[in-house]
This record gives structure tokens, sequence and C-alpha cells, in this order.
């Protein structure tokens, strides 16, 4: 007899970056030829030396820090995140309206399901974030795909359309994984307001913020005195510190809601990882200049990304677009994105992930387009990624 399994579990996609990671199985790559790997948007390196220095002072002399903590974090984090916010973003938010949360990847898990069951819908731009589809899948939530313009930007009057009795959130990624895109702030209000308007919330992820080409705020939705409302924010201190192993992340919201996420976070998680908070703590309090560094770096292979793209361009590429870890590209070929990405490993020793990963099954434009994420090759590296793809032939 077979062991049951969850249907809805069954029924959804294997992770795609483990699937990609499988593509290397039995293939060498020479030193004179290494491997690109553009596959994952996550830094490869360790925290800052001052960091983990600071992290291991936690853990000789934090007794408290290697035992269960509060469920919605550390207190002096969800301070530090409140103080923070309402200063960048020109709002009112408090420390009770600040949850710390295993990853971001869980503080979306936690939103949705004090929003939305089975049989509910969600409304996701496309191309989404994998794992967003993925969450709603198991849940036996319903997406409702909204396909982005060729500027990779969704539009608020498509949305409208889609919106049922059934529909409980709108999800938004701004600077976007996987295109890049960042999201005007006139557009996240017209988002904002249309949300409002229909009593669903607005789920806004921005784990790449530190890393947006705007130096201004990158919307003003904290300044309406009534955001919590419809409000909920996402952000992840992987990619700022180098935490990614730690998984830290934070949900911004309701009060109120936030006391329905606490039930979700002790029955999954009971508390955060209490090093990660600690760590994600300190990089906030003492590295702003070095992270000030870490996205002008970022910012400069972002423009290594755009200026040295006519070599591939003369080749049938399209950049559909460019931002925070990401470029989202259209490939020339006829083959599809899913067999192409397998045959550049083989030949042209890229690992990168194909467009299909990021839409439904049924739309024809994954087949066509690639996402490169950039943030672990330089400018030296982007060049020869270059060379690779736009000598690539079938």
């Amino acid at each position: 007899m077979t062991n049951p399994v969850n249907p809805a579990i069954a029924a959804t996609t294997p992770p795609p970056v483990m699937q990609a990671r499988r593509w290397l199985d039995g293939v060498t790559f020479s030193t004179t030829k290494p491997l690109i790997n553009v596959s994952q948007a996550a830094p490869v390196e360790a925290p800052p030396k001052a960091l983990r220095q600071a992290l291991a002072e936690v853990v000789l002399n934090t007794p408290e820090a290697h035992l269960y903590g509060p469920v919605l974090g550390l207190p002096q984090l969800r301070t530090e995140v409140a103080r923070q916010w309402s200063a960048a973003y020109g709002g009112n938010i408090t420390d009770t309206q600040v949850a710390i949360t295993s990853g971001c990847n869980q503080a979306f898990a936690a939103a949705i399901a004090t929003l939305a069951g089975a049989g509910d819908e969600v409304i996701l731009p496309t191309p989404w974030y994998f794992n967003h589809k993925m969450w709603l899948d198991m849940q036996g939530i319903t997406t409702r795909p909204l396909p982005c313009g060729t500027d990779m930007l969704p539009d608020p009057d498509h949305a409208a359309s889609l919106i049922t009795p059934r529909t409980r959130a709108i999800v938004l990624v701004t600077p976007n994984n996987p295109t890049g895109a960042e999201y005007p702030a006139e557009l996240l209000r017209r988002f904002y307001d249309l949300a409002q308007s229909h009593g669903l919330a607005l789920i806004v992820d921005e784990t790449y913020r530190d890393f947006d080409a705007r130096s201004d705020a990158p919307h003003d939705l904290f300044t309406d005195p009534h955001w919590s409302d419809t409000l909920i924010q996402l952000y992840s201190f992987s990619k700022a510190y180098r935490l990614t192993g730690h998984r830290v992340g934070t949900m911004v919201a309701s009060t109120s809601r936030l006391a329905e996420v606490e039930k979700f976070l002790d029955t999954v998680a009971i508390c955060p990882n209490q090093l990660g908070q600690h760590a994600a703590l300190w990089g906030m309090q003492n590295l702003s200049q070095w992270l000030a560094g870490e996205r002008d770096e970022i910012l400069k292979r972002r423009a290594a990304i755009k200026a040295d793209f006519p070599a591939l361009a003369k080749n049938g590429w399209k950049l559909l677009g460019c931002g925070a870890y990401f470029a989202y590209m259209e490939h020339p070929f006829e083959m599809p994105s899913n067999e192409l990405a397998k045959q550049l490993v083989r030949q042209s020793a890229v690992l990168a992930l194909p467009g299909t990963m990021f839409v439904p099954a049924e739309d024809a434009s994954g087949a066509r387009q690639l996402r490169i994420a950039f943030a672990n090759i330089d400018s030296t590296g982007i060049a020869t990624l270059y060379q690779r793809l736009a000598g690539f032939t079938i």
C-alpha cells in the first residue's frame, strides 16, 4: 500500500533552484571554462568579519540567545525595524506592528495563512516569484495570474478585472524577483487604492529594497495614517547582511493581524532564530555604511549588465528588465527556455533559470525568457557571461 500524500503538495512544482542544481549532475567543468552560476539570488559570501565577531560574542556571552524567544521576535529588533522604517518611509510604524520571522518566505506564508484558505484567490503578477506560487498551491488557494506588460510592470486596471468575491489579496514584489523591475511609487499607490477600495490586503515584498537604484523612499504607503488596514510589508535580512543561513525576515502589519500571525509562527517554528536576530540587529545598528557600499557594487553590476548588453542584442537577445539582483532576458532561439537552460550548462557552463519557472504552464512567454541573477558575478564575470551567451548555438 502506498503512503498517502496530500494532493495539494503532490501537485505543487518541485523547488526550481533544486531542479536546476540537478542539471549539474555528471557535468564536468574545466579550469579554463568554470561554471558561471547565475541561478540563485543569494549572497555566496559570509557576513562581514565585524558581524561574525559580534555574533561570536552573542554565542559566548548571551545565554538567552540559545533559548526560546518571543514568538514575534526579539523586542529590540522589532523596535529597531519600526524606528528605521518610520524614518525611511516617512510614516508612523510602531514595534507592535513588526513581527520577525524565519526568513521572508515564512513571512509570506504567515501573512497568507491569516488572509486566505482553500478555495480563496490571490492575485500574483507574472513573471512571479515561484515560492509565492508554491505556497498558494500547497494551501489550495487559487492563484490569479496578472501578466505584466513589456515594461515588466503590472497594470492595476487589469488587476481590477481579476477581482472576484473570493479574492483576498494582491501581492507585489519590488524591486522585482525575477524581472528586477522597480515599481514606481505612483503604481504602488494605485494598487494600494485598488486593494483598499475592495477590502483586500496589499502584500508588498521588499526583500531587495536595499538595492533599489532610487535614493528616495520607494513609496509613500506608510504615510497613510490607516496604512495597516490594507498594507502588509515583507522584508528579508538575508540579502542586506548575508544572513541567508540564519533565516531572518520581517513582516510589518497591523497589530491585530500580527496577533493572528503569532498563532501561525508559534505552531511552525515557536520563535525565529535567536542568533540570526541578534546578527540582524547588530547589522542594522552598525553596518549602514558597509551596506551602502554593497548597494553601490550591485548598482555597478546592474550598469554593466545594461552597458554591455549590445553584445547580446546584436544576436537577437532582449533585456526585458534589470534591477536589484536580476536581469530578465528574452532569448532568440526556437528551443524553449527549460531545454535551453539545460543546454547552456552543458555547452556554455552557465546555470540560469528558465522563464517557464516563473509563469503558468499555459503562458508561452516563459519559453522565451531567462532569469540571470547577477549579484555574485562582477563586471568581468558579466562580460564573460555575455561572451558565452553570444557564442551559444543550437
